[in-house]
């Protein structure tokens, strides 16, 4: 297996589902987010969202939840490539955050990734950097959530 088969470059991968429960939305924002139309019900159906909504910062953190989750249940699982289990590390960062629909109370939104590519990096042997699109999607289909990220990983090559 080569490092772009088991990377699965342009391959979009579903990583499952979350319906943001009202008390859920309610919960993370007064903790993390603590705008009205997070956190009041009432509020949030006068505002321009028109009801209650998730934050952005929830739906995101829940994209990177199920990625781990998906990441912990294939590590290993089907490796047969050069050198030993490949090591998943911390990322650099995201770039393009875009929360581009409201996420409401009682909405199923559904997480996917896709890898785009993978380098090697110089000053650290044995490691990638892997790229990959992040995206959400409504019960409608419609992108509610989209983003860049990157991770290390390190590779027995």
């Amino acid at each position: 297996m080569t490092l772009d088969e088991f990377f699965r470059i342009g391959t979009t991968v579903t990583l499952g589902s979350h319906t943001f429960e009202p008390e859920a939305i309610k919960a993370f924002a007064r903790k993390y987010d603590p705008q009205i139309f997070h956190i009041d019900e009432e509020a949030a159906r006068k505002s321009v969202l028109g009801g209650l909504c998730a934050s952005g910062w929830h739906t995101s953190a829940t994209w990177m939840k199920l990625n781990l989750e998906a990441s912990m249940d294939a590590e290993g699982a089907s490796w047969n490539g050069p050198g030993p289990v490949p090591e998943f590390g911390p990322s650099p960062g995201f770039k393009n955050l875009k929360w581009l629909k409201p996420v409401h109370a009682g909405e199923t939104i559904t997480f996917s990734r896709t890898a785009l590519s993978h380098r090697a990096i110089a000053s650290r042997p044995g490691w990638r950097m892997l790229s990959l699109r992040a995206e959400a999607f409504d019960s409608t289909g419609d992108k509610v959530l989209e983003f860049e990220s990157a991770v290390l990983v390190k590779v027995g090559e």
